[in-house]
């Protein structure tokens, strides 16, 4: 089947209109047809964003009516210290999202057609990682809204509300580079989905999102202390005011979580996004 967003795409993006007035177009342009171009593909399938819709309201109603009442918190109330880890594991879950459609673009070709066109390979990859941030960000909404029916409330004030958001789409930032990285290096869809979740999945669990590190054994303890999904939550749990601040006994990303999570994503997109970026180059001129 033909991609009639692609075809679109590449018929609107550069067409000259004559051999001497032609002008390349803009870089925000191409990043804006690659964006739109992939949210046309949601009109026509909805059922993609059945993992930032149903997905996110069944973990919170599963985990806050289900499992809550055996989990025991630093919290008033185990549903407002649930919400900041659901969020944290949707946003890194945004690796997976921009890792699948990448490698489908390149399966498909459809990255070969676009370098017939006056497209830098550098916005195709920027279009992909603001789409998926706009992807995931439909599902913290989602959360937010199913958190605050069930009794979730933000409690911090609106510019510790605010720097919590931007510390979630800083982490998904570059988890988004983790996800470009996979998505280039693996050879298909279905390899990119096992390793993803194999890896992913663990990582969002083996943290504080679900349950308090405190009872873990003290190696697993200290393992989950330093995940920086862990800093990303406790951030969030502190700056919403869900949680008073991290116990004298924990590790040091958990006392001081909001510059954690700063270094920790940079950190990260300063290691993996020259790799993803090589990878890309690499794969697109094979």
């Amino acid at each position: 089947m033909t991609d009639r967003a692609t075809t679109t795409a590449t018929a609107t993006v550069g067409a000259p209109t004559g051999p001497h007035d032609y002008e390349p177009p803009s870089r925000s342009r191409q990043i804006g047809m690659m964006v739109w171009r992939s949210l046309k593909h949601i009109k026509r399938q909805p059922e993609m964003l059945t993992d930032v819709t149903i997905q996110p309201i069944m973990f919170v109603l599963l985990f806050a009516f289900v499992f809550g009442g055996s989990i025991q918190t630093d919290s008033g109330s185990y549903r407002e210290w649930l919400l900041p880890g659901i969020m944290a594991q949707t946003m890194a879950f945004s690796a997976f999202i921009v890792a699948i459609g990448l490698n489908m673009d390149l399966d498909k070709g459809i990255i070969d057609r676009f370098r017939s066109l006056p497209i830098s390979r550098s916005s195709v990859l920027v279009g992909r990682s603001v789409y998926s941030l706009i992807h995931s960000s439909i599902g913290i909404f989602v959360m937010s809204m199913t958190g605050l029916a069930i009794g979730w409330r933000i409690r911090g004030g609106f510019g510790n509300a605010v720097l919590a958001l931007a510390l979630l789409l800083l982490f998904g930032f570059a988890m988004i580079w983790v996800g470009v990285l996979v998505g280039c290096s693996m050879r298909s869809a279905e390899a990119v989905n096992g390793l993803m979740f194999t890896t992913i999945f663990p990582v969002t669990f083996l943290a504080n999102t679900f349950a308090p590190t405190e009872g873990m054994v003290p190696w697993l303890r200290t393992v989950a202390e330093w995940n920086p999904v862990s800093a990303l939550v406790q951030a969030m749990r502190e700056l919403w005011g869900n949680v008073p601040a991290a116990p004298a006994d924990a590790a040091l990303p958990l006392q001081h979580p909001v510059v954690t999570t700063v270094i920790w994503s940079l950190l990260i997109t300063g290691v993996v996004a020259p790799l993803a970026v090589r990878a890309f180059v690499r794969r697109t001129t094979d």
